[in-house]
């Protein structure tokens, strides 16, 4: 079987993540407002935040629209952004671009070893990097307001 195989791509795992959603409802009342959409594919990605004091992500919402690809790389950025910064964000979309280039190795967020099926998959990049695009987004807004 080839690698870029549907089997191979939608693992048990990748749709396991994709249901995962559920956890992160959007909440259009959050502070942080922030969108992006695949030029690629037409994914697009609606996610909304708090931050604390420190400016370090303490709630995380979203609206997906994207196939189970999009879908479990929102899920996988939504259990790991908790506790993290503007600029920890900006890195982490960084080495995630890199890594889908080839040019990088996969970036240490919790989960995204299940995208690696994906990575093989070049119309799929533009749906997994959106949370990270939107995040950067919404938190550039925090920045401007303080």
């Amino acid at each position: 079987m080839s690698l870029s195989s549907p089997t191979k791509l939608y693992t048990p795992e990748l749709l396991a993540l994709a249901v995962n959603l559920a956890n992160y409802p959007y909440n259009p009342a959050l502070p942080l407002i922030g969108e992006a959409r695949s030029r690629t594919c037409g994914s697009s990605l609606e996610l909304a935040l708090a931050i604390d004091g420190e400016r370090r992500i303490e709630t995380v919402g979203l609206r997906v629209t994207a196939c189970a690809v999009g879908q479990a790389s929102a899920a996988i950025f939504a259990k790991g952004a908790v506790g993290r910064t503007a600029e920890n964000i900006a890195e982490a979309l960084k080495q995630l671009e890199l890594w889908l280039g080839k040019a990088g190795d996969l970036p240490a967020w919790p989960g995204l070893a299940a995208l690696v099926p994906a990575r093989h998959h070049s119309g799929r990049h533009g749906a997994i990097v959106l949370p990270w695009k939107a995040a950067a987004t919404a938190l550039c807004k925090a920045g401007q307001a303080g």
